[in-house]
C-alpha cells in the first residue's frame, strides 16, 4: 500500500470523539422498525409466504439496506427513516385484521399406545430449550449492522462520529463490538441449560478448560491469520484500537476458558449479573487506584508484548463482563417457561417482565456511573479502548433494551408462536415468524462476519475508498451487502453450519 494513502487511511479513523447515545440509539431503531413492519407485512399478509423474489428482494430492503441507508444517506435524519418504515405498518394494522391462524398446520397424530395410556402424549412438547424467533432477529440485526459497519467507515459517507472513538465517548461502532460479544454471551447460555436439562454429572474444571480452549483454537487461528494479513499486506491499521498485534478475533477466542473459570464460581456466587458487575468494577477499582489506565492510554510503547498490545490485553477484562452480562440474560430468556403451573402466556409474560426489569436496572446503574446525576454519580467517561465499567454496562443496557423490543414486537405480531404444543407446529410457527435472512445470519454468524472482514479487506486493497464519493460508495456497499446476504442464504438453504458462536 502507497506509504501516503496509508497513513492517511490511519488518520481517516484516528482521533475520533463518537457521537451522542441518543442518535446512536435512533439509528439503531431503525433495525427494531424494519423487524416491526416486517412482522406486520408477515403476520397480517403473509406476504413471505411463500417465499418469492418479491419477498427476498423486500426482505433484503427492509432487513438490510434500511440498516446501511440508516448508517449513509439517513445518519443526518434517522427518525425520518423510522418514520417511512413504521408508515406502512401502521397503515396495514388499520386495515386489516388479525388471521385467527396465521399458519397453517396439521394436527399431530396420536398412536394407537398413546391415546389409550397418555392422551395429551403426543401433543406435549418434550422438556427442551425452545427456538426463540426474537432471539435470531436480536443476533442477525446486530451481525448486519457490524457487517455493514466495518466496510462503510473507510468511505466518507458513514459519518466519523459513528466510527471508533480514540479514548472517551460513545459510537454507533463502539457499541457494536461490545454487543457482538454480549449476543455471544447470550447464546453459550444454550450449552449451560442443556446440562441442567440433562442432569448431566458437573465436569471437572480441568476437563472443561480443555474443551473450551479446543473450541477456542478456530477463532485464534483467525487472529493469527488476520495479524499476518495486514502485516503482510502493509495494511491500514488503527494501532490504539488493540495494540500492535492482537485484534477482536484473540479476545473471542480467548473468551471460553476464562468463561468456564467464572462457571466453577458460579456455583458459590449462582448470579452471572453479579459475576458480570464484580468483574468490571474490581477492573475499574484497578483503573481509577492505580497507574494501569495511564499506563494504556498514555505510556510509551516498550519492547515487550504486553506493552505492545496492552489495549487488547486489559480491555478482555471488560469484554469478559459483558459477555457474562450475556449469559445472564441468556439463562433467564432461553427456557421454554412453561409448568403445570404456568401456562404459555404467563411464561412469555415472564421474560418479557425480565428483560424490561433488566434494561431499566442496567441503564439506572450506567446513568450512575457515567454522569453525576444531581451530584450523586460517579462521572467515568465511556472508554471502548479500556472497555470501562460505563462501557460495560451501556452495552449491557442497550443489547438487554433491543432484545425486549424485539421480544415485544415478536409478542404483538405472532401470539402464537410460543403457544406451540408440538414439535411439528413449533418448527412451522418459528419458521413463519422469523426472516429467511436473518435465519441465514444467525446461523452461520461469526463466518459471515469473516467473510466481511475479507471482502473489507479486498475492496481497501482494491479502491481508493477516502476518495470515492457517494454514489461510488453506495453502489460498493450495496454490492456489499447482497454479497454477504447471498452467501448466507445459501449456506442456510444448503443446511451448512460452517464455524460455531
Amino acid at each position: 500500500m502507497d506509504p501516503n494513502y496509508k497513513a492517511r487511511k490511519e488518520a481517516f479513523v484516528s482521533g475520533l470523539a463518537g457521537g451522542s447515545i441518543l442518535e446512536i440509539n435512533a439509528v439503531t431503531l431503525v433495525a427494531s422498525v424494519s423487524v416491526f413492519l416486517w412482522s406486520i407485512l408477515q403476520s397480517r399478509l403473509s406476504f413471505f409466504t411463500p417465499y418469492s423474489a418479491a419477498a427476498l428482494l423486500v426482505d433484503f430492503l427492509l432487513n438490510v439496506l434500511a440498516i446501511l441507508f440508516a448508517t449513509t444517506l439517513y445518519c443526518s435524519a434517522p427518525l425520518l427513516l423510522n418514520l417511512l418504515l413504521v408508515s406502512p405498518a401502521l397503515l396495514i394494522l388499520l386495515s386489516t385484521k388479525r388471521p385467527r391462524t396465521p399458519v397453517r398446520a396439521k394436527p399431530p397424530r396420536q398412536s394407537a399406545t398413546a391415546g389409550k395410556d397418555d392422551p395429551k402424549h403426543a401433543t406435549v412438547l418434550p422438556e427442551s430449550l425452545p427456538i426463540h424467533p426474537f432471539l435470531t432477529t436480536y443476533r442477525a440485526a446486530m451481525m448486519i449492522i457490524t457487517c455493514i459497519a466495518i466496510l462503510a467507515v473507510d468511505f466518507r459517507v458513514f459519518p466519523r462520529r459513528f466510527a471508533k472513538v480514540e479514548n472517551w465517548g460513545t459510537s454507533l461502532m463502539d457499541l457494536g463490538v461490545g454487543s457482538f460479544v454480549f449476543s455471544g454471551g447470550v447464546v453459550s447460555a444454550r450449552s449451560l441449560l442443556k446440562s441442567r436439562i440433562n442432569g448431566s454429572k458437573r465436569v471437572p474444571l480441568a476437563k472443561r478448560l480443555v474443551a473450551s480452549t479446543r473450541h477456542s483454537i478456530p477463532l485464534l487461528v483467525l487472529g493469527l491469520i488476520r495479524l499476518y494479513s495486514v502485516k503482510g499486506l502493509d495494511y491500514a491499521e488503527h494501532v490504539t484500537e488493540y495494540g500492535v498485534h492482537w485484534n477482536f478475533f484473540f479476545t473471542l477466542g480467548l473468551l471460553p476458558p476464562f468463561v468456564e473459570i467464572f462457571d466453577a464460581l458460579a456455583a458459590v456466587i449462582p448470579s452471572y449479573e453479579v459475576l458480570s458487575v464484580g468483574v468490571a468494577v474490581l477492573y475499574q477499582v484497578a483503573l481509577e487506584s492505580t497507574d494501569l489506565k495511564s499506563y494504556i492510554l498514555v505510556s510509551p510503547r516498550g519492547p515487550s508484548l504486553l506493552s505492545k498490545n496492552r489495549e487488547g490485553v486489559f480491555s478482555f477484562l471488560g469484554y469478559l463482563a459483558i459477555f457474562l452480562a450475556g449469559r445472564a440474560i441468556g439463562i433467564r430468556i432461553i427456557p421454554r417457561g412453561t409448568s403445570s403451573s404456568r401456562s404459555p402466556e404467563q411464561a412469555r409474560r415472564r421474560v418479557l417482565i425480565s428483560l424490561g426489569v433488566q434494561a431499566f436496572v442496567w441503564t439506572a446503574l450506567f446513568v450512575l456511573n457515567s454522569t453525576y446525576v444531581m451530584g450523586y454519580g460517579a462521572n467515568i467517561p465511556v472508554s471502548r479502548r479500556l472497555a470501562n465499567m460505563p462501557y460495560v454496562l451501556w452495552v449491557s443496557a442497550f443489547n438487554n433494551a433491543q432484545l425486549f423490543v424485539f421480544c415485544l414486537i415478536e409478542t404483538f405480531c405472532f401470539p402464537t408462536v410460543h403457544r406451540t404444543t408440538t414439535q411439528k407446529s413449533e418448527h412451522e410457527r418459528v419458521a413463519f415468524a422469523t426472516s429467511r435472512i436473518m435465519s441465514a445470519f444467525n446461523k452461520n454468524s461469526l463466518a459471515i462476519f469473516l467473510l466481511a472482514n475479507l471482502l473489507t479487506g479486498a475492496v481497501n486493497l482494491s479502491i481508493s475508498t477516502i476518495d470515492a464519493n457517494t454514489a461510488q460508495a453506495m453502489a460498493v456497499l450495496i454490492g456489499y451487502s447482497s454479497i454477504i446476504t447471498g452467501v448466507a442464504l445459501v449456506l442456510h438453504h444448503a443446511n451448512i453450519k460452517i464455524l460455531p458462536f
